[in-house]
């Protein structure tokens, strides 16, 4: 009973008539059972004769239950049920930024082309649960968002890097594909995330979007250490076997290079980017195969299937239209008992009375 309550428990001083009704109705069945008895002592016929107990009164009785029903259901009972809450995800971007993410041999350019994916991905989060990441990785690493469940944080700033990438063709530090850095810093989030919060229940993942590089021996220790952590890597590749040239970075001065270079091409590593998805017990996806909102989904379940329970968690249940239900049951159990057609006449009117109320309330 701790957990049942009502939405308008004024309603309930309605009960007094069905209360009333309830003890006439006793008061009449002693009455019956009387007269049973004198009845039984008093008449002599040569057959035993089957006198009902309850007589006419059991249609009475279900009548007075369905009034009762019918009032606890307008003041609107609810009931607190418990129930067991699952984990969400934790999804750490490691998006790459190298030199090679602005050739357009896919729409726009691998990098605007990353970006469309990671906004696809943040719509398929459940964000109450949910939680997501990003650090951009060339040369050097760039941690741009720490794990959050804040949407327009995670929007807000791949509004600003579809715009541009702060990984510029004419910096040094552009033109290198450190994946072993990238998945460092992915855990430092990790790490920085439990050191403020506590332990979450979220599944980890990694989610690393590149066009694929050759990776040594540092990577494999960085993906042992995700292994470790039992922190699985999705790799998703964007760009195409064709490939195309790397744009060359702008001039500074208004004459010739002093030392010119002959453009880079630079196609999609389908074999490293499967090693390294195959190495941090995940899988190996690619842009443009599958649709973006697939590639998303099969992410983020891989994570929920791994996730645990975050505990229990009461939730309000609405009973109205269930003793409403009990009601009209009671009433149509009650029709059985009918003996009298005055009965029959009487509840005929009470229930088109009954039906003429409910259409006036609610039209």
């Amino acid at each position: 009973m701790e957990t049942f309550g009502f939405g308008q428990p004024q309603v309930l001083w309605l009960l007094v008539a069905p209360g009333a009704l309830f003890g006439l109705w006793v008061w009449r069945l002693v009455r019956h059972v009387h007269d049973r008895r004198s009845f039984r002592r008093h008449r002599r016929v040569p057959i035993r004769e089957r006198l009902p107990l309850f007589g006419g009164l059991l249609f009475w009785l279900c009548l007075i239950g369905a009034l009762a029903t019918t009032v606890v259901a307008m003041a609107r009972p609810t009931a607190a049920v418990p129930l067991v809450r699952s984990a969400g995800a934790d999804v750490i971007v490691l998006q790459d930024g190298s030199a090679s993410m602005h050739v357009r041999d896919v729409r726009g350019d691998r990098w605007r082309r990353s970006m469309q994916f990671l906004r696809t991905l943040g719509e398929s989060l459940r964000w109450k649960e949910d939680r997501i990441a990003l650090a951009l990785f060339a040369h050097v690493a760039e941690p741009q968002i720490r794990l959050t469940k804040d949407p327009n944080t995670y929007f807000f700033f791949l509004d600003h890097l579809s715009r541009e990438s702060p990984f510029r063709l004419q910096d040094d530090s552009t033109w290198d594909t450190n994946i072993e850095l990238g998945v460092y810093w992915g855990m430092r989030l990790i790490e920085k995330d439990e050191q403020i919060h506590g332990g979450s229940p979220n599944a980890k993942l990694f989610v690393l979007v590149s066009d694929g590089q050759a990776w040594s021996g540092e990577v494999a220790r960085s993906i042992k250490l995700a292994r470790d952590r039992a922190i699985p890597i999705f790799v998703v590749g964007v760009g195409t076997v064709t490939g195309g040239l790397i744009p060359e970075p702008p001039r500074s001065g208004t004459g010739p290079p002093a030392n010119p270079t002959k453009p880079i091409h630079s196609s999609l590593d389908r074999a490293s980017l499967g090693l390294i998805a195959a190495a941090g017990n995940g899988q190996y996806l690619e842009l443009d195969r599958e649709g973006d909102r697939e590639i998303a989904n099969r992410i983020i379940n891989a994570a929920r299937r791994r996730a645990g329970s975050a505990g229990m968690e009461s939730t309000t249940r609405d009973l109205y239209w269930q003793f409403l239900f009990a009601a009209a049951c009671l009433i149509a159990v009650g029709v059985i008992f009918m003996q009298e057609r005055a009965e029959l006449w009487l509840f005929t009117v009470g229930t088109g009375a009954a039906l003429f109320i409910v259409w006036t309330v609610t039209r």
